[in-house]
């Protein structure tokens, strides 16, 4: 096991961690020890109090946002569309309120867990959008505020792509957001199948 250490977490910039983010491992244990894990292949930056599509927009600081303002390293979950739970990991210093949600995740150990979980189907579905892989690999409300480097979730070196072999494009769902609707912030693995969106 080789976790990402805090210092990979607190770095200045939050779009080359976003990129840096694809070919790590996300990994939480079930209570019996078993490893959930999967790749991770499409991310999106969310750059805090000047991103007009990210919670923490102005410093808007409430209950719900708080875990924003955590350190680099830290678990920020929220609920969309009355439905989903998704996993962002928060980056920067503490008060620097900048994180990046994980959009998609290749499945690597205890697929049959993530089957039964989100139901029988292709492997390619299971975890190819930011709400099913939280269902997939068990992750609700409760993992909000955990720290990346404790034992319930935590992030490992898996992979390292080049440049070459990463996309990016306008984000998903923030037309809302005016100018930062169009910005490139959202970096996923070419030609790979787990991508919820090219």
């Amino acid at each position: 096991m080789n976790k990402l250490p805090r210092e990979f977490y607190t770095r200045e910039d939050t779009l080359q961690i976003a990129q840096d983010l694809l070919g790590k491992t996300l990994v939480i244990p079930t209570g019996s020890g078993e490893r959930v894990a999967g790749m991770i292949v499409e991310t999106e930056a969310y750059l805090g109090t000047i991103d007009k599509a990210a919670h923490s927009y102005q410093s808007r600081r409430t209950k719900r946002t708080e875990t924003m303002f955590a350190v680099g390293g830290t678990v920020y979950i929220f609920f969309i569309y009355g439905m989903y739970f998704q996993f962002n990991v928060v980056v920067g210093k503490t008060d620097v309120p900048h994180a990046i949600l994980i959009r998609a995740v290749e499945p690597l150990e205890s697929i049959e867990i993530m089957r039964q979980r989100r139901g029988e189907m292709p492997a390619r579905n299971l975890t190819s959008g930011p709400g099913k892989l939280c269902i997939a690999l068990g992750i609700d409300k409760t993992f909000n505020n955990e720290d990346l480097l404790g034992n319930r979730v935590w992030l490992e070196e898996e992979k390292t792509f080049s440049a070459e072999e990463i996309a990016s494009g306008r984000r998903i769902g923030i037309d809302y957001a005016e100018e930062f609707a169009e910005k490139p912030w959202r970096f996923w693995v070419k030609d790979n199948l787990f991508v919820s969106r090219k």
